[in-house]
């Protein structure tokens, strides 16, 4: 598909979405940038209703960084072992507690790189914590926006990092933001990965793998 025809389609995309989703945000809960990007690590194939359950039982035993880096790795394990993956997703979060209260003195960067120095903080994390605390352009490609992006006809990757280049070359930088969170909310209520509800989606009448008559 040609880039403008791209951009149109996008268009497209961007109107439905925010008539369907106006009240989109995101669904992990933000009350600080380290608290965040702790629930990012988290959420790897993890729901965010487990993410935020689980977080919020590690803050009340943990208020700080500083107390989650002085807390023994095995004991860090069984209180996110909730999660899953919970072994690496430990590491993960001691290294960016260690970094938070070392190396960035108390502040979390609002650059990906840093960022992404920290094992378990991707480009998805990164993206989350730049838009969602320091409001900087940014898309979260997850599991769902993948899906639904490739599924409407915005990309033909599969992979996040070109589906979100994709994503950025035809969509305004001011709606990246919000477009991540619409995207997910129309996964969870129509696109579903298996059977999608192409017949109530708000997108059917463009999306070109709608399957509509079943």
């Amino acid at each position: 598909m040609k880039k403008s025809d791209r951009i149109k389609l996008a268009d497209l995309t961007l109107k439905a979405l925010t008539e369907a989703f106006p009240d989109s945000s995101c669904s992990l809960d933000s009350d600080s940038p380290e608290r965040l990007a702790i629930r990012g690590i988290l959420s790897a194939q993890c729901t965010d209703v487990r993410v935020n359950i689980t977080a919020r039982e590690l803050f009340e035993e943990c208020p700080s960084m500083a107390d989650i880096d002085a807390l023994p790795e095995e004991e860090l394990i069984q209180i996110i072992k909730p999660c899953g993956l919970y072994k690496s997703k430990a590491k993960s979060i001691k290294t960016f507690a260690h970094l938070y209260c070392s190396e960035w003195e108390g502040i979390v960067p609002r650059e990906i790189g840093p960022l992404m120095k920290c094992p378990g903080v991707g480009k998805k994390i990164a993206n989350l914590i730049i838009g969602e605390i320091y409001g900087i352009p940014a898309v979260v490609v997850d599991t769902h926006c993948k899906r639904v992006m490739y599924r409407i006809g915005i990309t033909d990757n599969t992979d996040p990092l070109k589906v979100e280049k994709d994503i950025c070359e035809v969509f305004p930088e001011e709606s990246w933001i919000g477009l991540g969170h619409m995207a997910v909310d129309l996964g969870r209520s129509y696109c579903d990965s298996r059977n999608p509800d192409c017949e109530k989606c708000p997108l059917t009448s463009f999306c070109r793998k709608r399957v509509v008559n079943k």
